[in-house]
């Protein structure tokens, strides 16, 4: 085996064929074994693509079981009157479309969507209330609440309208987050969110699902250890360790590739497939209950709308889906920049911020008409998994979204993903999320952080994201406004710690004055590249700006389009800088009137 420094990796893509390769060091620090494998083998094999795309499928399909356990275990039994694995498929087959599109003509960047937890708060929160039906006990003055089996009652249809009213929450948010697409809402408010917005909506998402995580973990401590030991072995300790390549790799090509980094590009679905099969033949592979299905589903299904049931258009899901949108747009904004960082991107430009997040108000349109009970968005665990794996293609997410589909037409494929073992779940969930969190932290760099504006806003806003859910899950009953839809909105958003800790840090970044440099805005670069790459040349960055542009065939389709739906295209570009004016040190960038005023320098600026 041969040994080398990791490196990240970036994509670079012409058309479908897209090759891996490390951003040019500086000069001062060339050193060509330090250089990625894919630097030097072009565009990965399709062998390797496909266990590249199953490895997103399975922490897809983590997240997927995950949150419609979650779900599921807020209803009573029999509380879903269809198959759960037909559940999993429509929402596999909506992800598997969404994927598609917004690899091809969205953001561009090889993200994975799925139902977010960013869905789950609202969803749950629609499904506490509906209580089940209260009747008085003889001989006692106290309400006893049970379900109704009575001949004159309605059984469990009230735990049935609440599922239609979450789906009709998701087809809300879709809408709404499609037209602020349309509208341009994101391309003019991404470039106010400097570092110091985006590190810690990063922070607080992976802090936010350590309560799922422990939860999923203690079903077999033991098994959940066993993953997370060997995903850390062989991300990080084997990580460089490079073995010959397997068959997969053509014979014919040219290439002078002869070692790959096992290892660390098969982080996941190594460990998984090892913990699942030991979980298999200890007998530990049991499935839960709610997802367990009395018949068997059947092999070839076609998802259409009102399968079940039309989706339910109320003002709780209305309000639902206010709040859906809102969480989903920020996290998906966050998946943006996290993605763009790790692949050594400029920060994705306001079209192409624009077209994603219209797209996913597309993806979950479909998912909610479909019967699906949340909407997509952009993973946070799949973006951690690109950063595991240091290894990001749109070719692997092009395949993701084939797979999805495909397992979205077969239910009994998809029933294969609830024998995932609960520890499983917990162990994927929780490692992909530490590495949005620490990447989160890391790029707090970027900034001035020994300013003492910027420590109060970075803690601030994760202080009082984590706070507030935690205050509102303990005393649910201060917040009751005596209208229903109103309950749901401000109980939603509230309990979405992504969402608060986005506005807090937009609304205190952008009134609170500081100079461009102190924000990590600074001499005229984009926030992701560091102060060591400024030496990279212009025509490299130009080069990486076009990853984000639309795909040929369609650049024409730009000049056809009507003038407001002009923010999904590119722009000619300004000569004046991309942060939209000069870049001065002491300029400040302020939302408030009358706070434009050069402040004093810090001691960084003068060094």
């Amino acid at each position: 085996m041969s040994r080398s420094h990791p490196h990240p990796i970036q994509l670079r893509s012409v058309g479908f064929q897209d090759a891996l390769a490390p951003l040019p060091p500086p000069p001062a620090v060339q050193n060509h074994s330090s250089h990625s494998w894919a630097s030097l083998c072009g565009p990965l094999p399709w062998g390797l693509c496909c266990l590249l795309a199953l490895q997103h499928v399975l922490v897809l399909g983590s997240l997927l079981c995950a949150s419609h356990l979650l779900l599921l275990q807020s209803l009573p039994p029999g509380g879903l009157s269809y198959s759960p694995a037909q559940l999993l498929a429509s929402s596999l087959f909506s992800c598997g479309v969404s994927t598609a599109l917004q690899t091809w003509v969205g953001s561009r960047l090889p993200l994975v969507q799925a139902p977010s937890f960013e869905f789950l708060v609202p969803a749950l929160v629609l499904t506490s209330q509906k209580p089940p039906l209260a009747i008085q006990t003889p001989g006692n003055s106290s309400l006893m609440l049970h379900l109704c089996e009575e001949p004159g009652c309605h059984g469990l249809e009230p735990w049935n309208n609440s599922l239609q009213e979450v789906s009709g929450a998701a087809v809300v948010a879709g809408l709404l987050q499609g037209t602020l697409g349309l509208l341009g809402a994101p391309g003019h408010l991404f470039p106010h969110c400097g570092p110091l917005v985006l590190a810690p909506i990063l922070v607080v998402a992976g802090l936010s699902a350590h309560r799922e995580v422990a939860l999923f973990c203690s079903a077999h401590w033991g098994l959940a250890l066993l993953l997370i030991l060997l995903m850390v072995v062989c991300s990080q300790h084997l990580g460089s360790c490079q073995l010959p390549p397997y068959p997969w790799r053509p014979a014919s090509t040219s290439s002078t590739c002869t070692h790959i980094p096992t290892f660390r590009l098969l982080s996941v679905l190594v460990p998984v497939a090892c913990v699942w099969i030991i979980s298999a033949l200890l007998g530990l592979s049991v499935i839960p209950r709610e997802m367990s299905a009395s018949t068997e589903a059947p092999w070839f299904w076609l998802p259409h709308p009102a399968e079940w049931d039309w989706p339910l258009l109320t003002p709780r899901a209305l309000a639902g889906g206010i709040s859906m949108a809102l969480a989903a747009s920020a996290s998906s904004l966050g998946c943006y920049a996290l993605c763009g960082w790790l692949l050594r991107l400029p920060p994705p430009p306001p079209h192409a911020c624009n077209r994603g997040l219209g797209l996913e108000g597309l993806g979950s349109v479909l998912a909610g008409l479909l019967g699906s009970s949340m909407g997509t968005a952009s993973s946070f665990p799949n973006v951690g998994t690109v950063s595991l794996t240091q290894a990001g293609s749109r070719r692997v997410a092009h395949l993701v979204g084939l797979l999805c589909m495909g397992f979205g037409l077969s239910p009994r494929l998809a029933q294969l993903l609830t024998t995932i073992p609960l520890p499983v779940l917990g162990g994927v969930l929780g490692v992909t999320q530490a590495v949005v969190m620490s990447t989160g932290f890391s790029s707090f760099h970027l900034a001035d952080i020994d300013s003492g504006r910027n420590v109060f806003i970075v803690g601030f806003c994760i202080f009082m994201a984590l706070l507030l859910p935690r205050w509102l899950r303990e005393a649910p009953f201060l917040l009751s406004t005596g209208w229903s839809p109103m309950d749901v909105f401000l109980r939603s958003l509230i309990m979405e710690p992504i969402f608060l800790a986005g506005l807090l840090g937009f609304l205190l970044e952008n009134t609170i004055p500081g100079t461009r440099l102190e924000r990590g805005l600074g001499q005229g670069l984009p926030f992701p590249f560091p102060a060591q790459e400024a030496r990279v040349p212009q025509k490299s960055r130009e080069k990486a700006a076009q990853e984000y542009e639309l795909p040929f065939p369609l650049q024409n389709l730009c000049l056809c389009i009507p003038q407001p739906l002009h923010c999904l295209c590119p722009l000619p570009e300004d000569p004046v800088n991309e942060e939209g004016g000069p870049s001065e040190p002491a300029e400040t960038v302020n939302l408030l009137p009358g706070l434009g005023e050069q402040c004093p320098r810090s001691s960084r600026e003068l060094t």
